[in-house]
């Protein structure tokens, strides 16, 4: 799957004042697990732009200080007012072991439904997975080709290739339901027909 490459900076001192002039430089502070040791290193708040305001999922290529690693981002924290980021944990892997990600899901088709005046809900945007890195696709493709007016496409109806879904099978990944106007519609197509038969029968009755 995709990766984006980030570079980062090994932190020389940790404490609240050195986290606060690396904040006042616009940088992050970050903590990388999944090794022997953690590692603390800043990045710009900029470069993460394209890894977290986007609705995909990535892998991140980190360079910190010259030392690469491949990691997944594990946990990112927003300043509560402005909602800058102001911390976050990446996760070093390992290339031989299943990981655990979220990965986006792609509408694929055209529903009947919709079609037929129905609105595509979309319940689940991103699906947890398990499998190993070089299995894992950038999205799960998800068709709507035969999803009629309240029908709905389940998790358990999905699948990818040496890759398992996490989510439970019955979970509605994506659902076609009646709109307001179609019930509306609906409705007063029903009342005409009913006007219609009253004046038919007081008809006959003259």
């Amino acid at each position: 799957m995709k990766t984006i490459a980030i570079k980062g900076d090994l932190r020389e001192s940790l404490g609240k004042s050195a986290t606060k002039a690396a904040r006042a430089k616009g940088q992050v502070p970050c903590v990388l697990y999944g090794q022997e040791e953690n590692v603390h290193f800043t990045v710009y708040e900029s470069d993460f732009k394209n890894l977290v305001y986007t609705p995909n999922t990535y892998l991140v290529r980190l360079d910190i200080s010259g030392n690469q690693v491949i990691a997944k981002l594990q946990d990112i924290q927003f300043h509560p007012t402005s909602e800058a980021i102001i911390h976050a944990d990446f996760y070093a892997l390992d290339l031989t072991k299943p990981v655990d990600l979220k990965l986006p899901i792609r509408i694929e088709g055209n529903s009947p439904g919709v079609r037929a005046g129905g609105k595509l809900q979309i319940k689940i945007r991103k699906l947890a997975v398990t499998g190993l890195i070089q299995d894992m696709p950038d999205d799960i493709e998800v068709r709507i080709d035969s999803i009629e007016i309240g029908k709905s496409v389940r998790v358990r109806d999905l699948s990818v290739s040496n890759v398992e879904l996490r989510d439970t099978p019955e979970n509605s990944v994506v659902s076609v339901v009646v709109t307001r106007a179609a019930q509306s519609a609906a409705a007063g197509e029903e009342e005409e027909e009913e006007g219609t038969e009253e004046g038919a029968e007081g008809s006959a009755e003259e």
